[in-house]
């Protein structure tokens, strides 16, 4: 299956994107431009909370391929983003307890679509991610999911921390990889759950990770300290699937 990243680039075309109902996941606009197209545009992208950032002409003009974007340039999500509800409905629709997948400041797109599709086959109702600081759903998160992306929903949300208060009050109770943490093999992981994963680099961020109920490491033999973040996200999952199959 082929997927689209769609760029739109040009005042009209991205005035238009935002009206006829597009999913954009950025906007690029050139810092210190504020002219009337311009605010009209951004007053369209606050209806749908999308992040606007404030870029130099050499990053705008790397985006756009060209020198012809009129100050701005949208890249249009490859798929369609479900709501955090969604997910929960996916759950109660199968009689499950929920099983959902947090990820915070995931930034390479061949590791969200890897966690997209372990999350799929662990048997997980959705995904939620973060607008800011993390890839969305772009065509190589698509491909690199092998087909899950059309099964698996996938959240963005604002604030991780606070969704992660409100699943909380939802019955929720969520465990984070760190190898600091507790081996995962002496938790309890069944139950309504989430599985948090952080960046590739820092790990589950101090907010996020004080959120958590339980701190989980994965236990290594080898000669380095630790595993791409895909792969700790499958090794974990299939501790909470062995676990909820018990």
């Amino acid at each position: 299956m082929k997927y689209n990243e769609l760029t739109f680039q040009g005042r009209n075309a991205v005035l238009e994107a935002f009206r006829s109902g597009k999913t954009i996941d950025k906007l690029f606009i050139l810092d210190g431009c504020q002219d009337g197209p311009i605010k009209s545009i951004v007053r369209e992208a606050r209806k749908t909370d999308v992040i606007i950032n404030y870029v130099d002409k050499e990053r705008l003009d790397r985006l756009a391929g060209t020198g012809h974007h009129q100050g701005v340039v949208a890249i249009g999500a490859a798929y369609e983003y479900a709501e955090v509800d969604d997910i929960l409905d996916a759950a109660r629709n199968k009689g499950e307890a929920p099983f959902i997948f947090i990820l915070d400041e995931i930034e390479d797109p061949h590791n969200l679509g890897a966690i997209i599709r372990t999350a799929n086959l662990a048997g997980a109702h959705g995904v939620i991610i973060p607008k800011r600081r993390a890839v969305g759903l772009t065509a190589t998160v698509a491909k690199t999911s092998a087909g899950a992306i059309n099964y698996t929903p996938v959240a963005k949300v604002t604030n991780i921390a606070q969704t992660i208060e409100e699943l909380k009050k939802q019955g929720l109770w969520f465990v984070c990889a760190d190898m600091g943490g507790e081996t995962m093999y002496n938790l309890n992981l069944t139950g309504p759950i989430g599985l948090v994963i952080g960046n590739e680099g820092n790990g589950v961020s101090r907010l996020v990770k004080d959120k958590c109920d339980f701190i989980a490491s994965i236990p290594m033999k080898g000669d380095i300290d630790s595993l791409n973040a895909s792969v700790a996200a499958g090794v974990l999952a299939y501790e909470i699937v062995r676990q909820r199959t018990m």
